[in-house]
């Protein structure tokens, strides 16, 4: 461990990640506390507010992320950050909330987000077959649009929670944070993609399996902390709804992005073979979960917290990793 910190390359690098990671969390959640007053203030519809502003706001990191990756020609860093994501927001976040309490469907979640969630997960993985082309970021893009038009026009304004709005804040401040926040999110953004580059050159890994893991993980914790503080107080109505709508968002909206500016081949088969696989099998096995009996439950938790765990495994390098990967291929 002391050899590895004794490395200045590494020892940069470690630093770009956690401080990019602070940035992130800290700038993400300033973003979309401006975006929000700047909605009340322009009195935007609290459905509006919380399908589009508070979406995006919460998804810029993963955004962000894997958009400057794809830019910097790294697209397996980009996708393993999305695919990463989404099997973190339904297996580690949601595992570990329902491990507290268990966590209760509601018709409103089954109706609108579960199944718009999966589909944006099952368009996402079948787009990753053979790399990408514009025009797929083009469709998920337009995707999102009409998936989000349903949201806002199928639900009426009484069925959603109001949102804590500081009444202090002016239409400026509003739009000073806003701005100020993703500014503080674009830099976190390039300074996590540094150290995660660097970190995965200096010790042999891929860039899909370090966004996957490191950096998949990082963009995830907001929705983790979020997640466990609400099952501790009982409060688990939003847990669902809000991870279903990230992993809508990183499907299509970051999917669609990284498509775009990063059209071409992925560049890393176990990504592609394994990782997207595990994605779905997670995502469908959540929407069994929750259509078969309308909760997440304790024994659920635990199925879905070790497939979170097999997945880390199923990705790595470790000989075990490779005995497990051919076992799959003869099955």
């Amino acid at each position: 461990m002391l050899g590895v910190l004794s490395d200045p390359v590494t020892t940069v690098a470690i630093l770009e990640v956690l401080v990019g990671l602070v940035l992130l969390t800290k700038a993400a959640d300033v973003f979309v506390d401006g975006a929000v007053g700047w909605a009340s203030s322009t009195n935007i519809s609290p459905i509006v507010v919380g399908a589009v502003v508070v979406g995006f706001g919460t998804s810029a990191p993963e955004l962000l992320v894997s958009g400057i990756a794809a830019v910097n020609d790294d697209v397996a860093l980009g996708v393993g950050n999305v695919v990463g994501s989404n099997v973190a927001n339904l297996s580690l976040v949601l595992g570990a909330a329902a491990l507290i309490v268990p966590i209760l469907v509601t018709r409103a979640v089954l109706a609108r987000e579960a199944p718009l969630s999966l589909l944006g997960v099952l368009v996402f993985a079948y787009f990753t077959i053979d790399g990408f082309a514009r025009w797929e970021g083009i469709v998920m893009l337009l995707l999102l649009v009409v998936a989000l038009s349903w949201i806002v026009f199928g639900s009426s304004d009484d069925s959603i929670e109001e949102f804590d709005v500081d009444d202090s804040l002016t239409l400026r401040m509003s739009v000073l944070m806003t701005s100020g926040g993703l500014a503080g999110t674009l830099a976190g953004a390039q300074l996590m993609v540094w150290g995660a580059t660097a970190i995965a050159d200096r010790f042999g890994l891929s860039g899909g399996f370090i966004g996957f893991t490191l950096v998949a993980v990082g963009t995830s914790l907001p929705e983790l902390v979020t997640a466990i503080a609400a099952a501790r107080k009982g409060e688990t109505e939003l847990i669902l709804g809000n991870l279903l709508g990230s992993n809508l968002f990183n499907s299509l909206a970051v999917g669609g992005v990284i498509a775009i500016v990063g059209a071409g081949p992925i560049g890393d088969g176990l990504l592609e073979r394994y990782g997207v696989t595990l994605m779905v099998v997670v995502a469908v096995l959540a929407w069994v979960f929750m259509v078969g009996r309308k909760r997440v439950s304790h024994v659920e938790a635990l199925i879905l917290l070790t497939v979170y765990a097999a997945a880390i495994l199923l990705l790595s390098d470790s000989n075990m990793a490779g005995s497990v990967r051919e076992f799959l291929d003869v099955v």
